[in-house]
């Protein structure tokens, strides 16, 4: 039983709160949409489509396929853990074939980057894509952060055992990473890769103190959100490492992580934190305040979650979703999730309202 809904009824004094987590979602079927929150309260987020190989990302393949041969690989995502993306594509690192799959949503085809030699990937956690194509890949089994100019080999963040790095965020100038060796953010300059500094430091506010920080995102102001998962909570900082507040705290009701991982921040300040043992996604506004959670592990069709991970906020790809989305609801931005098990290892739902 997922802990987090029956923990629900203790909220019943907090309106906002009780209006917003309530029920469960159906299976998704032809006539079928499931939304978060669900009715009667005002739909915020849909449950679009989801997918675990490159034959699901097609579609079912035809008879002749299957008979002449033509499509001799399924191309499976196997446990997924970072996600990121582009316009066009997405990313997924997947743990245990050590690759990263790049997923063209316009061929509706899913390839493989699995480099060799020197750039060979152990177990790729996270990535974060730039703009002008470079890809940065943190690997927990070389403790580094490997750099890429498309599918070309920079090179390597981090001397062998200097650091564990675990997420990646980056602004225009800067790489910030979480180091679960250190217990501590990295700040790399992104021009010559060099350290900067970290954070936070030996005399910080207490309340800045990082246990096991593993996910890392930035919002428009350049405040760094960092998930704790070995704090159970998510800590906020200005772009110089000062502590701004704390998201959270260890429990199984709303507002609590007991396993947080991959969060996100989108462009009007909300939060999203994926709690793996929960299995939701936790919603908080701007100020830090919880305003609802979606996901549904108690169910193996539309919205189902298992074991998620990570988490991105897409606005570049929304056109490729916008068939899947319910009559009458307008999809600002998706939501992508990884789920390490379960037939959802890429789940996508879009944030936005009814008309």
């Amino acid at each position: 039983m997922n802990p987090i809904p029956s923990a629900l009824r203790s909220f019943g004094s907090l309106a906002v709160v009780a209006a917003l987590f309530t029920g469960c979602s159906t299976p998704k079927t032809a006539t079928t949409h499931v939304f978060f929150p669900p009715p009667p309260d005002e739909p915020r987020i849909q449950f679009l489509s989801s997918f675990s190989s490159e034959e699901q990302l097609q579609g079912s393949r035809s008879f002749t396929d299957f008979v002449v041969g033509t499509e001799k690989y399924t191309r499976p995502i196997v446990k997924p853990y970072g996600i990121a993306s582009s316009p066009g594509k997405i990313y997924v690192c997947d743990t245990v074939p050590a690759t990263v799959e790049v997923v063209e949503l316009g061929k509706r085809r899913i390839r493989y980057f699995k480099p060799v030699g020197e750039a060979t990937l152990g177990t790729p956690i996270n990535i974060a894509v730039d703009t002008d194509g470079m890809r940065y890949v943190t690997d927990t089994k070389r403790d580094q952060v490997l750099v890429f100019k498309e599918e070309t080999y920079v090179g390597a963040l981090g001397a062998r055992d200097e650091m564990k790095p675990a997420g990646v965020a980056l602004t225009k100038e800067r790489i910030y990473i979480t180091d679960l060796k250190n217990h501590c953010v990295r700040v790399y300059n992104k021009a010559n890769r060099e350290l900067l500094f970290t954070f936070p430091k030996a005399g910080d506010d207490e309340k800045s103190k990082l246990f096991a920080p593993t996910n890392v995102a930035i919002d428009k102001q350049g405040q760094v959100c960092v998930s704790d998962t070995g704090g159970f909570f998510v800590n906020v900082y200005q772009a110089d490492g000062k502590y701004v507040r704390t998201m959270g705290e260890q429990g199984l009701s709303p507002g609590k992580f007991s396993l947080p991982k991959g969060v996100a921040v989108d462009h009007e300040g909300r939060s999203y934190v994926v709690d793996a043992n929960t299995q939701v996604i936790q919603l908080f506004g701007p100020d830090g305040r919880i305003l609802m959670y979606f996901g549904d592990p108690a169910q193996s069709g539309g919205g189902a979650t298992s074991l998620p991970a990570g988490i991105a906020l897409d606005y570049e790809n929304v056109r490729y979703f916008e068939p899947f989305a319910a009559p009458g609801f307008t999809v600002e931005y998706l939501i992508l999730v990884t789920n390490q098990t379960g037939g959802h290892k890429v789940s996508v739902f879009g944030f936005g309202r009814k008309k």
